[in-house]
């Protein structure tokens, strides 16, 4: 389970597609398609990946991003496999 809010899922996904591909971060939201709104091709789509799985400690198989094809999607995705919450609290 998250811990994580949704909004700030959205909000990193948002911020990453903004200055990866050079498009105004108001323009995306939940429902922004990768490859037919955002014009996002394969690469783009890894390095984002890779910011997922840095930051929420989510693993995405090939066959799982492959899926994803929203914003709003990727979101849900981080959502129900962030397993930051299960990391014990460090001192």
């Amino acid at each position: 389970m998250s811990q994580h809010p949704p909004e700030e899922v959205f909000r990193l996904i948002q911020a990453h597609l903004a200055d990866e591909l050079d498009v105004d971060a108001a323009a995306i939201e939940l429902s922004t398609r990768f490859k037919e709104d955002l014009e996002a091709d394969s690469l783009d789509l890894y390095t984002l990946v890779q910011e997922l799985e840095d930051t929420y400690g989510v693993r995405m198989s090939d066959e799982q991003a492959a899926a994803i094809l929203t914003v709003g999607q990727a979101v849900e995705f981080v959502l129900a496999h962030d397993h930051t919450a299960d990391e014990p609290e460090r001192a």
